[in-house]
């Protein structure tokens, strides 16, 4: 069996439902249920004796180090994080605790296992820790996207914090041997995303007749990658990666964000050809620090893997769209008070 920290999340119960639709190799689901960390998204493995949930945090050393001898997982696959930038400037020591102390106990936890198991099994086991292209910072527009030899620039306590954990990672490879694979991947979009990130914000706020928020000029470019290509590309890593390797994880879609917006404005329209979702776009005050540009090489992988998206940014996009206006009450069972009341704290008075 596997072992995944935070399997209730965004990423993680995409990547928890797909291994399960692929294989019947147990997980283990370790996920402290943080406010984006949902159950519901996994409610079709309710009654699947291959998914074992724990409700529980990485930083909880007696906990893992009971969880580890117990189930002997042969991969831990770390998807575990607080991933939101905009809370991370509000609120940073979230994001340390959990990124950085949470990923240092698990590596601790993990090493002492490890160190323990036979000599097959030592070898064979894998740590895969999830991680971000952000730790790289900021592109101009002319320069080449990020590889792997990239110099790590982390411009916000987010990426800063997941900075610190893959350099912590990297250690406990170099020092100690912990087969350890690590990716960084682009923006993923997708179904059970939380609204707070940009595309199912601006899909959430226009069908709530609700104006769509766009940073500064809308220009900041990301490369998008859809959530079940990233889920692909892990388990790719983990079957076939090389320990001590990094891999970054792309979908070779980079587009500005006020592209994004006017597209799911354009396809809304399609379902809805009497709404002008259009006339909803507003600008508003760029927040700090705002990293100009992502772009992921994802040469790599491609060359050593032989692992590519399936998605374009247009199939992808559709599917998300769809998925929301499916799953209505799943949105609204996710805005509860303390999403309402981020949105009044962070947006209030930001109009330009």
């Amino acid at each position: 069996m596997i072992l995944v920290t935070g399997g209730a999340g965004f990423i993680g119960s995409n990547f928890v439902l797909d291994w399960l639709a692929q294989s019947d190799e147990q997980i283990i689901n370790l996920d402290k249920l943080t406010y984006a960390g949902n159950l519901q998204n996994l409610a079709p493995l309710s009654q699947d004796s291959r998914h074992i949930f724990v409700k529980g945090d990485i930083g909880d050393t007696q906990l893992v180090s009971q969880l580890l001898p117990q189930y002997q997982p042969r991969a831990i696959l770390n998807l575990a994080a607080e991933s939101h930038v905009d809370r991370s400037i509000l609120g940073p020591e979230d994001f340390i605790q959990t990124n950085i102390l949470g990923t240092f106990r698990l590596l601790e936890a993990t090493h002492a296992y490890w160190r323990e198991l036979e000599s097959a099994a030592k070898q064979s086991f894998r740590f895969l820790h999830v991680s971000t292209d952000e730790v790289y910072g900021s592109l101009r527009k002319d320069e080449s996207a990020f590889t792997e030899a990239h110099r790590y620039e982390p411009n916000s306590p987010y990426s800063a914090s997941k900075a610190a954990s893959d350099h912590l990672v990297r250690a406990y490879h170099h020092t100690y041997g912990l087969p350890i694979l690590t990716t960084n991947c682009s923006n993923n979009y997708g179904p059970f995303q939380f609204p707070e990130k940009l595309i199912p914000l601006m899909i959430v706020n226009a069908l709530a007749g609700k104006s769509l928020p766009v940073y500064g000029d809308g220009q900041q470019v990301r490369d998008w990658l859809y959530v079940a290509d990233h889920c692909s590309a892990i388990r790719r890593v983990l079957e076939r990666g090389t320990p001590g390797e990094t891999y970054n994880i792309g979908g070779w879609n980079e587009k500005p964000n006020i592209e994004i917006v006017q597209t799911i404005c354009s396809l809304l329209e399609e379902s809805y050809p009497n709404t002008n979702f259009h006339n909803l776009i507003t600008y508003v005050q760029d927040r700090p620090g705002h990293d100009r540009r992502y772009a992921i090489d994802a040469t790599k992988i491609e060359r050593e893997l032989d692992w590519r998206p399936v998605e374009t940014f247009a199939t992808g996009i559709r599917k998300t769209i769809q998925w929301y206006l499916n799953n209505r009450q799943w949105v609204t069972d996710v805005q509860t008070g303390a999403y309402q009341e981020w949105i009044k704290t962070h947006y209030a008075g930001l109009q330009s």
